[in-house]
């Protein structure tokens, strides 16, 4: 019985992670073609800034795209590869410390942008702890046997 709960515990953390991952890539697929469409306007509070940061702006909202990609084919796999996660979330606080390190150096960004900076520091964490606590199953219920 204690095997059974043990197995139904590691298929839900492997199913929340496989829907969180799949989550963060669909978001970050959206938000990197809506700012490779509206380039700087993307950015609030950013205001007319010029050529140089807009092709910025839109060159990064690509790459951004690309990392949303990534997430969306680690959460398709089975089991979800946990050092693919780790990576990719390992990114995802950089950029939180990024903005951290702009805070210090050039004050205090339009809120949502310190919203952002929360989840990029917290959400790295829990998708960590997701994929590390233990080797996670396959979620695919035709291949999990009940004991």
């Amino acid at each position: 019985m204690l095997e059974r709960s043990s197995e139904e515990g590691s298929g839900r953390m492997a199913m929340t992670l496989r829907w969180l991952a799949l989550t963060i890539g669909i978001a970050c697929v959206a938000i990197g073609v809506f700012h490779f469409i509206l380039g700087i306007d993307s950015v609030p509070g950013e205001g007319n800034t010029g050529a140089t940061v807009d092709s910025r702006e839109r060159f990064y909202a690509a790459i951004f795209l690309g990392y949303g990609i990534a997430w969306i084919w680690a959460a398709r796999q089975s089991p979800v590869p946990s050092t693919t996660v780790r990576w990719l979330s390992g990114i995802f606080l950089l950029g939180g410390v990024g903005r951290l390190l702009s805070m210090v150096i050039h004050g205090q960004p339009h809120w949502f942008q310190v919203a952002l900076t929360v989840l990029e520091l917290t959400l790295p964490l829990l998708f960590y702890w997701l994929s590390a606590t233990r080797k996670l199953p396959s979620t695919n219920l035709t291949n999990q046997r009940i004991r």
